[in-house]
Parts: structure tokens; C-alpha cells; sequence
């Protein structure tokens, strides 16, 4: 039985940086799967959700649940490379809804809110999704950058408006 199953146990999470074109990826899984992809100026407020109240064993790793490999492909133009992925993102119902929905967006395209809102079954709920990418753990993995705004603009992205270009720009070469 895995540590992290015994009661009074401290989970264990691997962790990885990665240099990345678009910034430095910090990487997290536990047991659980792949738990986080984030940039940098996420990575500490990530690290607290993932462990509160300090619970956690972090250890670093070359490559937690599989992770680096795939995004290193990724970034040479493998744009399938994290489809494989055992993501297990942590959020609500709605929220699981529209990031597997978005996992179905296929490299180089983009939808817009309101269309991902109504993939993943919420056709009302386009400010929603939103709030949901806002909140998606797994960058790229998850692809919000695929997302953009109804009149054709790019919308956000926690990674900055030039990841998601580059992101963009990336997945149309080589989609």
C-alpha cells in the first residue's frame, strides 16, 4: 500500500521545473496523477492548494507522472505529446466539465467561451467557463489558451497574452 494511503500519512508530491519557451513550468503529481502544470508566478499559491496546511512531502523529480517528457515534446511540435497525460485536475463538477471538454479542442484551433460552454453541457454559462479556465491547475495540458473571446480577440491567460500567442502560434505550425 502507497504511503500516501496509510491514515496520518504525509502525501508525496513530485515536483519538476521546466524551461519552456513560453517561461519556466512548474510541474506537481502525486498518486493521484498529474496535479499541476503552472508558470512561475503561480507556482508558490499552487504549492499551498496542492498541500495545505503543509501536509505534503515535496521531493523533486525528473519527470512527475510523465510530465516533462511530454511537454519537452510538445514544445518540438509533438502537439499530442500531453494527450496521454493521467490529468486529475481538482475542481468542481462544472469545472471538470469544461476542462475535459476542452481537452477535446484539437491543436491549433481555438473556441470561443460561449462555445465551450455549451460542449461541455452548460450552454448558458459562457462567464462560467471563464471563472473555469481562470482556475485550470494544468496549463497546456488543459489547453486554455485555445480559448478566446466571442469577437475574434484573444482573451486572457495566467500565463500573459504572449504565451498564449506563442501557444497559438506554436500548435498552427505545426497542426
Amino acid at each position: 500500500m502507497p504511503a500516501s494511503d496509510l491514515a496520518g500519512a504525509k502525501s508525496v508530491i513530485e515536483w519538476a521545473a521546466l524551461d519552456s519557451p513560453v517561461g519556466t513550468l512548474y510541474l506537481a503529481a502525486s498518486g493521484k496523477g498529474l496535479r499541476s502544470v503552472c508558470f512561475e508566478h503561480h507556482w508558490e499559491a499552487r504549492r499551498r492548494r496542492l498541500s495545505p496546511g503543509g501536509g505534503a512531502e515535496w521531493l523533486r523529480a525528473d519527470d512527475p507522472a510523465g510530465a516533462a517528457s511530454a511537454l519537452a515534446r510538445y514544445f518540438e511540435g509533438e502537439l499530442d505529446a500531453p494527450c496521454g497525460l493521467e490529468a486529475r485536475p481538482e475542481g468542481s463538477a462544472f469545472q471538470q466539465d469544461v476542462w475535459a471538454s476542452l481537452r477535446q479542442v484539437p491543436a491549433g484551433a481555438t473556441v470561443t467561451y460561449a462555445q465551450l460552454a455549451t460542449t461541455s453541457g452548460h450552454p448558458r454559462a459562457a462567464r462560467a467557463v471563464g471563472g473555469a479556465m481562470a482556475a485550470n491547475p494544468l496549463a497546456v495540458v488543459v489547453p486554455c489558451h485555445r480559448v478566446v473571446a466571442a469577437g475574434g480577440g484573444p482573451g486572457g491567460y495566467g500565463g500573459g497574452r504572449q504565451a498564449k500567442a506563442w501557444l497559438l502560434g506554436h500548435e498552427r505550425r505545426f497542426a
